[in-house]
């Protein structure tokens, strides 16, 4: 290894290009451990060919290489005291692809030098893996590095010693300590972003299964992020990659399709006439780019809007970086008059910035060739931003000292925590992330002008929201373009939309919750009902949540419901039974989240009543009689009763109790309400034992339910197949459910334990049926 020092007189490499992180899927580079410009000056060679291409082996001496041809002033020495500890901590570990682990992280870091970053954020980088891998604390990162290096790396370190019960809700967790970093220190993100980036470019050495996961987590939520942030050549390379292996047969369609209709040629043609033209107009200094569009852009227009590849008119485009804002428009003009506009493909995102910072002006031509083409111009900065996005703030010597402009722009991120707040599910922010930093944005108006930013697929109660959450709850009806509309009617750029609102105490409906697309807007209908419906709330928490437990054969003992609840309410993070069931009322909790807990739950009751078998109570035994196919010890000709809580079949282990009363009832031996009580001291004596008759022939009623998709016929379906079978029914109930399914509850005529089973069999052999259970 040489020493950073030994570099200080090392002859100065040439200027790096500008940054895009896409350059390996766009051209073929010789040196790959860097990230090459994919936005070619206008005269760069036209050979180019779509290619994925393993990342160069990152050595510690390529680094400082990288470091010193930067011009940038670096710490060497505090990167250097990274390396030796990662180094050292890494020793003899290599990556599933074969390369020492060490790579890894100098890979993230050379990363990190092209985007401009700062010694810190290069030392993290060396770092990020050191607390999660292996046994360095970051309490000793702190100590040999300071609190903004220890900062950054506990910011990427994963929760790996916490035990979750699904991987959604670890995700989710994982996601939320790194936004909540990310809020305090966005070169979190930053680094995270390269990390992933590198990742996936050496991907192909992982299995199969974990490749396609970690693809469909890139897509949904690291390449939205790199989106916001405004980093697009990274969010770029993100698509690309995790499509390759979540489509890899869309992608080589795409790349056999750029590669047939090579436009450089005629590309390179018309940069030099508008650069020409513009020259003669006394428009001086442009800098004129072209680039081609992101396979992943071209599959979503392909294969989600079903368009073709030569109904895509923005494939290639020509960039035009201008000194001011007035020669942007200016050339605009000439442009028109140049070539013929597509009607509809004008964007001023000059006047109206994207979400994420990002400012041009886009337009669609003619060229005179008959092909179209897209046309972007910008001035310089806006370039810088659209190339580095957040990172220019270190690119460009602003660092922490912009720190204004950084809170503006990362205004969402502490938006979006503020809204989990109010959500005891963690499912919530993965959602959340992949509704609120979809790529594609809408802008609609206020009566007043005022521009309102929405996700596409928002609602006019999103927007209403938007506004202010007084607003929204007191929303009553919305007008768009002074024409009345639903309330769930979806948000179009350029809308005119007022909404009309009702009196102060007019509040929100539940229904909303499934309507609305932003988190905004969920997190404050969900506050409205949980500061004024609180009891409301605990009602319908509690019924959704017995109601599924009975749908799922839960039945806990009245006299141990309190204890179950209260464990169930404490593995949740609530106070209470009630704070539980309030939080499922008002959304913040779903039921779906609970059951796997109260499943764990049940099967250790289950468990404990198991490991302490109860002894029935001797009785004297006379001659054997059986009533309604039942024989009771000790009883003789007693009126029988099957108990509803378990309607017990012939083949069912059964057991009988005495009630304060008339005749014997029975349960199955399972039954938990039996269980319970005789572990009553007051009611253990009288249960008593009891058995089917050899020759019981009676019929008896079991419930089923039967899970399905909905579907018109399904209730005949099932009539006609009991018909067959000649299996009379008592009652039939069916009613819908979410998501297109349907729930339909049977009571039928049956003999035995076997008999049910032939009968569940066929009812599950039917169309669309997904499951049927014994109630």
């Amino acid at each position: 290894m040489r020493d950073a020092s030994a570099n200080k007189n090392a002859a100065p490499r040439p200027e790096l290009p500008f940054y895009s992180a896409k350059a390996h899927l766009q051209e073929k580079v010789v040196e790959i451990a860097t990230v090459a410009a994919t936005d070619r000056p206008a005269d760069a060679a036209t050979d180019a060919e779509p290619v994925i291409v393993r990342p160069e082996i990152i050595t510690y001496e390529k680094l400082t290489d990288a470091l010193l041809a930067s011009g940038k002033n670096y710490n060497m020495e505090l990167v250097e005291k990274a390396y030796h500890m990662a180094d050292k901590a890494h020793g003899g570990v290599r990556r599933r692809s074969g390369e020492p682990y060490i790579c890894h992280p100098l890979a993230v870091a050379r990363l990190l030098v092209d985007l401009g970053m700062d010694s810190e954020s290069i030392a993290a980088a060396i770092l990020h893996d050191v607390v999660e891998d292996t046994p360095i604390t970051i309490e000793e990162v702190r100590a040999q590095f300071g609190a903004d290096v220890a900062l950054l790396v506990d910011g990427v370190t994963k929760l790996t010693k916490i035990q979750f019960s699904s991987i959604e809700e670890q995700q989710a967790e994982n996601l939320r300590k790194m936004l909540l970093a990310m809020s305090q220190d966005v070169r979190v993100m930053i680094i995270k972003l390269c990390d992933r980036l590198h990742n996936m470019r050496t991907g192909d050495a992982w299995p199969e299964q974990k490749r396609r996961d970690k693809a469909l987590e890139t897509m949904e939520v690291y390449a939205p992020i790199a989106n916001r942030l405004g980093i697009l050549n990274i969010k770029e390379e993100l698509e690309d990659r995790s499509l390759n292996y979540l489509d890899p047969v869309g992608y080589t369609e795409i790349n056999r399709l750029l590669s047939e209709h090579s436009g450089e040629e005629f590309l390179a043609g018309v940069s030099a006439l508008i650069a020409q033209r513009l020259e003669e107009s006394g428009i001086t200094g442009a800098s004129m780019k072209r680039r081609v569009k992101s396979v992943y852009g071209i599959y979503r227009k392909m294969f989600v809007q079903n368009k073709a590849f030569d109904e895509i008119y923005d494939v290639y485009a020509v960039r035009i970086i201008l000194d001011s804002v007035a020669e942007c428009y200016n050339a605009l003009g000439l442009i028109h008059d140049m070539y013929h506009p597509i009607p509809n493909r004008f964007k001023d995102y000059i006047s109206t910035p994207k979400p994420n910072g990002y400012q041009s002006l886009h337009t669609t031509v003619i060229g005179h060739e008959g092909i179209p083409f897209e046309v972007q111009i910008r001035t310089r900065e806006m370039d810088e931003m659209a190339e580095y996005g957040v990172a220019a703030h270190w690119k460009y010597k602003e660092g922490l000292s912009g720190r204004d402009r950084l809170d503006e722009r990362l205004a969402w991120v502490r938006q979006l925590l503020e809204n989990q707040q109010m959500s005891d599910d963690a499912g919530n922010l993965l959602r959340d992330i992949k509704s609120d930093l979809l790529p594609e944005e809408v802008f609609a108006f206020t009566p007043k002008g005022d521009v309102i930013n929405l996700p596409a697929g928002a609602t006019c109660i999103d927007f209403a929201y938007a506004i202010h959450s007084a607003v929204g709850n007191r929303m009553v009806g919305c007008k768009v373009n002074n024409r009345m509309v639903p309330i769930d009617h979806q948000v179009v750029t350029g809308e005119i939309i007022e909404i009309i609102t009702g009196p102060a105490d007019k509040g929100p409906s539940r229904d909303w919750l499934k309507i609305v697309r932003t988190s905004e807007a969920k997190s404050k209908i969900r506050n409205w009902f949980k500061k004024m419906r609180r009891e409301e709330n605990i009602t319908q928490g509690r019924d959704a949540l017995t109601k599924e437990m009975r749908r799922e054969l839960i039945n806990v003992p009245d006299d141990q419901w309190d204890g179950f609840m209260g464990e169930i309410a404490r593995r949740l993070r609530q106070n209470t039974a009630d704070e539980m069931y309030a939080a499922i009322g008002y959304g913040g909790l779903t039921v779906a989240h609970c059951m796997p807990k109260i499943k764990e739950e049940y099967a250790k009751l289950h468990a404990a009543e198991e490991q302490q078998p109860v002894k029935l109570s001797a009785v004297n035994v006379k001659p054997p009689h059986a009533t309604d196919g039942v024989v009771v010890e000790g009883f003789d000709n007693t009126p029988i009763k099957f108990a509803k809580c378990c309607t017990p079949l012939p083949g069912d282990d059964i057991v009988g109790f005495v009630p304060r009363g008339f005749g014997v009832s029975i349960h199955k031996r399972s039954c938990s309400n039996a269980n319970a009580s005789m572990r009553d001291p007051a009611n253990a004596p009288r249960w008593v034992r009891a058995y089917w008759a050899d020759d019981v022939k009676e019929r008896y009623k079991a419930t089923l339910v039967i899970d399905a998709l909905d579907r018109d016929g399904l209730v005949g379906d099932v009539a006609m197949a009991l018909s067959d079978m000649r299996v009379p029914i008592y009652a039939i109930n069916a009613r819908q459910a979410d998501q297109g399914c349907a729930i339909m509850s049977l009571t039928i005529g049956i003999n035995n334990t076997e008999h049910l089973n032939n009968v569940v069999a066929r009812l599950s052999k039917i169309r669309d049926v997904l499951k049927v259970t014994r109630s």
